[in-house]
């Protein structure tokens, strides 16, 4: 497996210890509209999630790792959802869980530590992100990591604003063509 640490953090798998973060974080109300979430979660659910983080991405079609610092506190998570490995692509997500910590560099490195680990170990060909027009910081994030426009949907989105337009981005594997 690739190194999946990088000079300021680095990106583990989930432990039983991190309830509490995930308990806050998914049910942070101001992030909903970006993960899609339309309910609270219980620690119940969550812990029960948690036992189940273990299972092989080629299994539950999904991998979701912890954004850490040195002192191994949690920052945020990265996804790999919608794995489809016979057509080799998985989608991305990211979540940087103080707003006092975005915008400094960890979401880059942590998207360019995934998508190394996602070409190299699992052999993908593309992955992509779904973006919402709106959200100017992820897209600059995105494509100056390479991600490039391939498509909008258009009011994709139900927000409390109404209807969001949602833009597909997409990155090729450089090392296969």
């Amino acid at each position: 497996m690739v190194n999946l640490k990088g000079t300021r953090i680095k990106l583990r798998a989930l432990e039983p210890s991190d309830l509490d973060f995930l308990y806050q974080l998914e049910n942070d109300t101001s992030i909903w509209e970006i993960s899609g979430t339309t309910k609270p979660y219980s620690k119940k659910v969550l812990q029960s999630y948690l036992e189940n983080a273990h299972l092989d991405i080629y299994e539950v079609k999904q991998l979701r790792l912890c954004i850490c610092d040195a002192d191994d506190v949690c920052l945020g998570l990265i996804d790999l959802f919608d794995f489809d490995p016979k057509n080799a692509r998985a989608g991305i997500g990211i979540v940087i869980s103080n707003p006092e910590n975005r915008n400094k560099g960890i979401g880059a490195e942590a998207i360019s530590l995934f998508c190394e680990y996602a070409f190299s170990t699992l052999h993908l060909h593309q992955i992509y992100a779904n973006i919402l027009e709106d959200n100017k910081r992820s897209i600059n994030l995105f494509t100056k990591l390479g991600f490039e426009v391939i498509g909008t949907k258009k009011g994709w989105v139900r927000t409390r604003e109404g209807f969001k337009n949602e833009i597909m981005y997409q990155k090729l594997n450089p090392y296969v063509h």
